[in-house]
């Protein structure tokens, strides 16, 4: 799935290329923006008692970016066992070359802090998250 961002201002730095840091909040931007292309928006988790937070990032710096740049960003579910969520991201600038890939690992929790089991506790969102990790 593709999210498109387009470099802002004042995600430059001194020297005018992007942040850094900025990539893993575009890294945020096309994650929410794919669970709600499938169905499962923040707002939904949230009122259903889902907390997801991200347990590891990594990112792979390739090319810089400049304001106005545009960003298209594919996300792909890498892995998902029920508990732990891994997210891959590629990040291409308008001529189709690579210049940041990363990945998050997502945890499922309660609101008091306690591991979810997604496939007893929320089976639609489990089979959903599984028909998208096997391909279906």
């Amino acid at each position: 799935m593709k999210y498109k961002h387009v470099v802002q201002y004042y995600e430059t730095d001194k020297m005018g290329i992007t942040h850094h840091s900025n990539y893993i909040r575009w890294m945020e931007e096309a994650r929410i923006n794919f669970l709600s292309n499938i169905g499962w928006d923040y707002s939904k988790l949230e009122t259903l008692g889902i907390v997801s937070p991200v347990i590891k990032v990594d990112c792979d710096y390739k090319r810089t970016t400049t304001f106005a740049d545009q960003i298209d960003i594919y996300v792909k579910v890498v892995e998902f066992k029920g508990v732990k969520l891994k997210i891959y991201y590629e990040m291409k600038n308008h001529e189709g070359e690579i210049v940041c890939e990363g990945t998050t690992s997502h945890a499922f929790l309660s609101r008091d802090g306690k591991p979810l089991r997604l496939k007893q506790s929320f089976p639609e969102f489990y089979n959903c998250l599984m028909e998208i990790v096997s391909g279906k």
